[in-house]
């Protein structure tokens, strides 16, 4: 018995010091604190002829961000976007949020350039506060709407964030953003 009591924590040993992975996670945006609305734009379909209205306001809860997606005149889309900077190792992203139930899509550009292609994962917004988590194989790449040939994501050459509203929903939209969150998989 002894033989197999030394076996034992012999064992325990080595498997404590194995690399084991520990999810971390990091505040990247903390859209409850009124500094966050300073960094944050939107771009609308007006910049295509477009005539969809939208804007952003902040509150102790988080950005709300409203208005009317309109299909006249080739429009159709309202986004609201903001620079990050998200660490490397991240294997997914939480964004927390709550609105219409209205499909969105959550947006990211590894080069902040009009034309480079947009990285793009659908979600459906609750009434309630929901967190969503996005791997980056949930995006797809597209420019100007289209699927494109693109490289593969990886979260640490992002640049640029956003939430887009599209996808032919005319009407009014009303979504609040509390924060995003990187999660990650870091050796302990």
């Amino acid at each position: 018995m002894p033989d197999r009591k030394k076996l034992y924590y012999r064992l325990l040993t080595i498997v404590s010091l194995l690399p084991i992975a520990a999810m971390t996670h990091a505040q990247l945006l903390d859209l409850t604190k009124a500094h966050s609305v300073n960094d944050l734009w939107v771009v609308n379909d007006g910049v295509m002829g477009g005539l969809s209205e939208s804007r952003f306001s902040h509150d102790i809860e988080g950005v709300l961000f409203e208005g009317v997606v309109s299909l006249d005149n080739g429009g159709g889309f309202a986004s609201l976007r903001s620079p990050i900077v998200i660490p490397m190792g991240t294997t997914a992203l939480d964004v927390t949020v709550r609105g219409a139930e209205k499909q969105y899509k959550l947006t990211i550009r590894t080069d902040p350039s009009p034309r480079a292609p947009m990285y793009q994962a659908d979600f459906t917004a609750t009434p309630a506060w929901k967190t969503h988590r996005f791997q980056a194989s949930d995006f797809k790449a597209s420019f100007r709407g289209r699927p494109v040939d693109a490289p593969v994501l990886v979260f640490s050459d992002v640049k640029e964030i956003g939430v887009l509203i599209a996808n032919q929903q005319a009407g009014a939209f009303k979504i609040q953003i509390k924060n995003i969150q990187s999660a990650g998989s870091t050796p302990r």
